[in-house]
Parts: structure tokens; C-alpha cells; sequence
């Protein structure tokens, strides 16, 4: 400021009101004082400003890296961030850089609260954290915690697959369970139900797996072994996740097997993965716009005038049919 302030001929002080728009400069010295500090690269310096008023207004998001539905919600976080006045830090969960470490730099960057979209650490360390600051847990409800959490009704979105395959004429339905993925533990619970509920009981089978590419893969693999040793493979599969469901349609397409004239393949998310497939995945579709406003507006408005009680957004899942299911084989 004190160069821009030689250069202009003017004082520090005119300088800094020019760079905080208040009245008390006049047009053409405001020009000078913007047109000296673009010759000589100078720009104000926003967050020290903020932090000398005590705020940051930076919100941190901490994500996983690889997972499509994550860049989905991050996506949708930095408009609604940005129309409510506030900045987004990033900070990602790696191979060798765990949740708590990625959760520390955010607050090392004094972000004011902090957004963690589908959180594995355990519910007390997430109330524990909810203590120290503004918390919003997206993709996975903790209760009793003291955060606000955004999630969709999990067991809706598995009815209305399970529902779709076994009005096509499906019964040898598998799901591949998503392990410690947010969410998980629901649509486990719901498949069971749906299937007891269509009188498919005695087909109910879950195969572990989580969240990732490689699940699908080895899911395929150990249905693939299983036909060559005599077992029929399940007309169905109701991957625990996008990422899942294509790496299941990798190893069976590349072994062969026509999806889905000889087997369905339904995934979860709707991320844009799902649209990038040679055939369209029929999924069930969480509004990952939807879900990150909730997420900013929960996080702001805590910071605002704060809430006594957590607070606690469930949205609607949507099935959207594409390519991947059809009618099971002779039906």
C-alpha cells in the first residue's frame, strides 16, 4: 500500500480507502490508485483483512479424492458458498493422509466451520470435533453428535431399486454391500427388507465389497468363478455405489456377459460417472446440488445466530432407469 501510496502521490490512508470502496476519494484520484497498483502487481490482501476483523469466512470442506459423488457435492458447494459471502478450502483424505489430518489443516487455515462430506471417523471423534467448531456432515447421519447432518433417505432409494428389478421378473437379486461407506449400513438393511417384503427371501444374498471400482471388480470375478463352477449367476445386482457398479460392468462385459439382456446392474449416487458409461446406469439418484446447499446454509446460518438443537436434513432419492437394467433372462 505504501508503494501504490508513492507512486499515486497520495496517502496510505486514501490507498486503503480506494481498496475498501468507502467514500472519501474522488473519481479520478480512485482511478489513479486502481490504475498504479495494476502497473505494479499489487492486490489487496482479502484474508488478512478478514482475520484482522476476527473472521475468516472460509468454510472447509474435507472430501475423498476418487470419489465421484464428492466432486458432484463440491461442485454445488462453492455457488451457494459464494452467494452467501464465503470462501471454500479444499482439503482431501488420501493414501497416507487420513480424515483427522485433513480435518487439522483446514482449522491450521482458520476456516470457521467445516463441512465433511461422507465422514468415517467414529461418531464421538465427529461430536468431539463438533465442540471445538461448526460442523455439517454430509452423507451419513450421527446421532447424538453436535452436528448438523444432510443425508438422503438411504432406505427409499434401495425400495424403489429393489422394487424396478423385481417388477421386471427379477428374483436372484445380490447387493454389494458398501463395507464403512456413508450410508452403507442403511442400504444393507433396506435390500434385506425389500427382498423379504417381494417374497425373495430365500434369494437374499450380500456380497462385502465398499465403495470403490476394485469391489465391483472382484464382486465380478467371484460371480464369474461361481458360474464356472456350476452356480448360475444372479439375474441383479444392486452395486453400493457408482464407483462400484462400474467396476462390475468392466469385468462382465470383458467376460462376456451382455448387461442387460443377461444380467441388471443398478448403482447408487447418479454422479456423473453414470453418464459417462457406454450404457447408461440405471441408479439411484441423490441431489448432490440440493445436498450441498443445505450443507452451506446449515454452516452459515450456525455461524450467524447458531441453533440450539443439531439439525438434520433428509432428501427424497429418485430411481433413474437408463441402460443397464432390463428384464432377467426368458422373461
Amino acid at each position: 500500500m505504501a508503494d501504490v501510496a508513492e507512486r499515486a502521490g497520495v496517502s496510505r490512508a486514501l490507498v486503503s480507502i480506494v481498496f475498501r470502496d468507502q467514500p472519501g476519494a474522488s473519481p479520478q484520484t480512485r482511478d489513479r490508485v486502481l490504475r498504479v497498483a495494476d502497473e505494479i502487481g499489487y492486490r489487496p490482501d482479502s484474508a488478512a483483512r478478514l482475520l484482522a476483523r476476527g473472521r475468516s469466512r472460509t468454510l472447509g470442506v474435507m472430501f475423498t479424492l476418487h470419489q465421484p459423488f464428492h466432486a458432484d457435492l463440491v461442485e454445488g458447494i462453492y455457488p451457494e458458498a459464494e452467494r452467501l459471502g464465503y470462501d471454500v478450502l479444499l482439503s482431501a483424505t488420501a493414501q497416507g493422509r487420513d480424515e483427522t489430518k485433513a480435518v487439522e489443516a483446514l482449522l491450521g487455515h482458520r476456516c470457521e466451520a467445516v463441512i465433511l462430506l461422507g465422514p468415517d471417523a467414529q461418531p464421538a471423534d465427529i461430536d468431539a470435533l463438533g465442540h471445538r467448531t461448526v460442523v455439517v456432515s454430509v452423507g451419513r447421519p450421527v446421532p447424538h453428535a453436535r452436528v448438523d447432518s444432510v443425508h438422503t433417505a438411504e432406505g427409499k432409494g434401495v425400495r424403489q431399486a429393489i422394487e424396478h428389478l423385481a417388477e421386471l421378473g427379477h428374483r436372484r437379486i445380490v447387493h454389494i454391500d458398501g463395507g464403512r461407506g456413508p450410508g452403507s449400513v442403511e442400504r444393507r438393511r433396506a435390500y434385506r427388507a425389500a427382498m423379504r417384503r417381494h417374497g425373495l427371501e430365500p434369494e437374499l444374498r450380500v456380497i462385502p465389497g465398499d465403495h470403490t471400482e476394485r469391489s465391483g471388480i472382484d464382486a465380478g470375478r467371484l460371480l464369474l468363478d461361481e458360474r464356472d463352477h456350476g452356480r448360475p449367476l444372479p439375474t441383479a445386482v444392486l452395486a453400493g455405489n457408482d464407483r462400484c457398479a462400474m467396476g462390475l460392468l468392466m469385468t462382465l462385459t470383458r467376460a462376456g456377459v451382455e448387461v442387460p439382456r443377461d444380467l441388471s446392474v443398478v448403482g447408487y449416487d447418479d454422479s456423473h460417472l453414470s453418464h459417462l458409461m457406454p450404457i447408461g446406469l440405471t441408479t439411484v439418484r441423490q441431489d448432490a446440488v440440493l445436498m450441498a446447499e443445505y450443507a452451506v446454509r446449515f454452516a452459515v446460518e450456525r455461524l450467524g445466530s447458531g441453533a440450539p438443537e443439531p439439525r438434520e436434513a433428509v432428501l427424497d432419492p429418485k430411481l433413474t432407469v437408463r441402460g443397464t437394467s432390463g428384464p432377467p433372462p426368458g422373461v
